[in-house]
C-alpha cells in the first residue's frame, strides 16, 4: 500500500526542517572540536598531549585554542597513527585515544598501500555514521520520488558481515561492521538479509543476490560503482531481461562513493530501463564525511557537528613531497579559512581517536557558506614528474569525455609515471571490453587533458615526452585484485599505479592478457 510510503515521506519533510543547522561552519566545527577534546582528556593519548590545556585556551580569542592544538599535537599519518598508539587499542589496552576498549577494527588497504591498515571504529563513531546517514536519507524528500519507493528494500552491497575475532576484538569491512548492526526499525528494509550478508566468499554471495533479486522490490542500491554494475549484469544475465527495472520497477536511487562514479556513468546507464537518481557520499573507514544534499548537484555538504573536526592542508610542494607524503611542519586551516576553488587534503580529527590525522584525500571547495565540497584526488594518486600537477580529477574527466568520443564503456583505468628517453612519459592501462582504436584513443586522451589542465599542456611540449595507452580487457583488473585478496566490498583499483604495484601489475599484465598497445 503507497500510505505507509506517503506517511513516510511526510514525516521526514517535518524532520528534515527540524534538522536545518543555522549555525556558521566555524561555530559547528569549534564546539566540536572542545567536545572531542573534553571527551578523550583523560585518555592516554590526551594526557601525553595535555589536552587540559589545549582546552583552557577555549576562553580566549583570536583562536588561541587553534595556535595550541596545532603546537601541542604533531601531524599523524597512518604508520605513526597506528604504531605509536591504535597497535595498543588492538592488544586490549583501554582508554588510549578514545575512552573504552575498542572492539571493532575496519580493515581498509584503501588503493594506495599494499597491505590493509586496521582503523578503530569505537561506539561513538557507529553511532555517529548512523546518525549521518539518517541524515542523508532525509535528503530524498528533496527528490521528486514516487510514495512506493519509501516502502520499498535498500540492497547495500558491502563486504561480508560475518567478522573475524583477533583476540580482544573484531576486524572486518566497515560496510560488515556497520550492517552486522543495523537498528532494528531498519531490518524490515535491509537486503540482501543476514545470511547473505555474511557469506564470506565475494562471487558466491553476488551468485545468491542474483537468485534471490526477483523475491525482493528494490528502490534504492548503494555501494561502490564498479561492484554494483557487476552485481546488475549477473542479475539480468540470470533472469534473461534486457535491464534491472525489469526486475526492480521501483528502482529510483542509486548512492555510490569511494571512486568518481564519472568513469562509470555510461556502462551503468546501459542496464537501466529508465533514468535514476544518483546520489555521492563521502563514508570512509575512518567516518562519514559529507553527502550529496540537493538532488542534480554534484557536491557534497561536510558533515560539521557529528564526531569529526577538520583541518585543511593545501595542496601545494609546500606541504608534501613528490610521493604525496605531508611535511611535519605544513601548514593547517581551519574551516573559515579555506577557499573557494583551491585543493586541500584532509585531517580528521574523532570520535574513533584518530588525531590530526591525514586522510589522503584532497578535496576542493565549491561552497563556504554550505561547506560543499568535491573530492578531486588522493594525495598520493596524483602525477608530477615535471610539473603537471596531473590530479585524479583531471583523469577522471578526460576518460569521460573519450568514452563519449568513441561511445565505448570505460569501467576502470589506471595511469603511471614512466621514465622516457632522457626524460619522461605517462603509460595509461584503459579497461574497455569495447572495440577502440589505441592511437586514436591515446590521442583524445592527450588533447582532452591539454585542455583541461593548463601544467599538462606545458609539459607536453617540454619534459613529458610521450604518453602510451594499452587497451586491457576489464576483467583483468578485477582478477588482478582478486589475486590481491582485495575483491567486492570497498575495494578499488588504484587510479595512478606506483612502484611495487606498477611492476606487480606489469608481470600479471604479461602473464594473463594480451593488451593492444597505442
Amino acid at each position: 500500500m503507497a500510505i505507509l510510503g506517503t506517511l513516510l515521506k511526510k514525516g521526514i519533510r517535518i524532520r528534515e526542517m527540524l534538522e536545518q543547522e543555522y549555525t556558521s561552519p566555524y561555530d559547528l566545527q569549534k564546539k566540536e572540536l572542545k567536545e572531542l577534546l573534553i571527551t578523550a582528556s583523560q585518555t592516554e593519548f590526551g594526557k601525553h598531549y595535555n589536552f587540559a590545556e589545549i582546552l583552557h585556551a577555549f576562553r580566549k580569542g583570536d583562536k588561541e585554542f587553534y595556535k595550541r592544538y596545532k603546537n601541542h599535537i604533531p601531524i599523524h599519518n597512518y604508520n605513526k597513527m597506528y604504531g605509536d598508539w591504535w597497535k595498543l587499542s588492538q592488544k586490549g589496552v583501554k582508554n588510549v585515544c578514545w575512552p573504552g576498549r575498542v572492539k571493532y577494527f575496519a580493515l581498509s588497504s584503501g588503493t594506495s598501500e599494499a597491505s590493509s591498515k586496521y582503523i578503530p571504529v569505537t561506539k561513538d563513531m557507529t553511532q555517529a555514521i548512523r546518525k549521518t546517514s539518517v541524515r542523508q536519507i532525509l535528503t530524498l524528500s528533496k527528490y521528486d520520488l514516487a510514495p512506493e519507493l519509501f516502502e520499498s528494500g535498500i540492497l547495500m552491497l558491502g563486504g561480508s558481515t560475518h567478522l573475524n575475532r583477533k583476540g580482544s576484538f573484531f576486524e572486518g569491512d566497515l560496510s560488515g561492521i556497520q550492517a552486522a548492526r543495523l537498528p532494528f526499525w531498519f531490518q524490515h528494509f535491509y537486503k540482501p538479509g543476514k545470511k547473505i550478508a555474511r557469506t564470506r566468499n565475494w562471487d558466491a554471495k553476488l551468485d545468491e543476490i542474483a537468485r534471490n533479486a526477483t523475491e525482493w522490490d528494490i528502490g534504492i542500491v548503494v555501494g561502490v560503482p564498479a561492484w554494483i554494475q557487476i552485481l546488475m549484469e549477473k542479475i539480468i544475465k540470470y533472469h534473461r531481461v534486457n535491464n534491472i527495472h525489469e526486475i526492480w520497477p521501483n528502482l529510483r536511487v542509486y548512492v555510490h562513493g569511494g571512486v568518481s562514479f564519472d568513469p562509470y556513468r555510461k556502462g551503468f546507464e546501459k542496464l537501466l530501463g529508465r533514468p535514476i537518481f544518483y546520489i555521492e557520499t563521502y563514508l570512509a573507514s575512518e567516518g562519514f564525511i559529507a553527502f550529496q544534499a540537493y538532488p542534480n548537484k554534484r557536491t557534497m555538504r561536510l558533515v560539521l557537528n557529528n564526531g569529526i573536526f577538520y583541518e585543511f592542508v593545501p595542496f601545494e610542494a609546500k606541504n608534501f613531497d613528490s610521493n604525496g607524503e605531508i611535511h611535519a611542519d605544513a601548514e593547517t586551516l581551519m574551516i573559515d579559512e579555506v577557499e573557494e576553488g583551491k585543493e586541500y587534503a584532509i585531517l580528521l580529527s574523532s570520535c574513533a581517536g584518530a588525531w590530526r590525522y591525514l586522510i589522503g584525500d584532497v578535496i576542493k571547495f565549491t561552497s563556504l557558506e554550505e561547506a560543499e565540497i568535491v573530492i578531486t584526488g588522493r594525495t598520493k594518486h596524483f602525477l608530477s614528474l615535471c610539473g603537471e600537477h596531473l590530479s585524479v580529477d583531471n583523469m577522471n574527466k578526460a576518460i569521460e569525455l573519450v568514452s563519449n568520443d568513441f561511445n565505448i564503456t570505460i569501467p576502470e583505468f589506471t595511469v603511471a609515471g614512466i621514465p622516457y628517453d632522457s626524460l619522461f612519459g605517462h603509460h595509461w592501462f584503459i579497461g574497455t571490453d569495447d572495440k577502440v582504436d589505441p592511437k586514436a584513443l591515446k590521442e583524445k586522451i592527450d588533447q582532452h587533458l591539454k585542455e583541461l589542465n593548463d601544467d599538462y599542456a606545458v609539459e607536453r611540449s617540454a619534459a613529458l615526452k610521450e604518453v602510451l595507452v594499452d587497451v586491457v580487457p576489464v576483467k583483468t583488473f578485477y582478477s588482478w585484485m582478486e589475486s590481491k585478496g582485495k575483491v567486492g566490498g570497498q575495494n578499488k583499483f588504484p587510479r595512478v599505479i606506483k612502484n611495487a604495484q606498477l611492476e606487480d601489475w606489469k608481470t600479471f599484465l604479461q602473464n594473463h592478457t594480451n593488451g593492444n598497445r597505442s
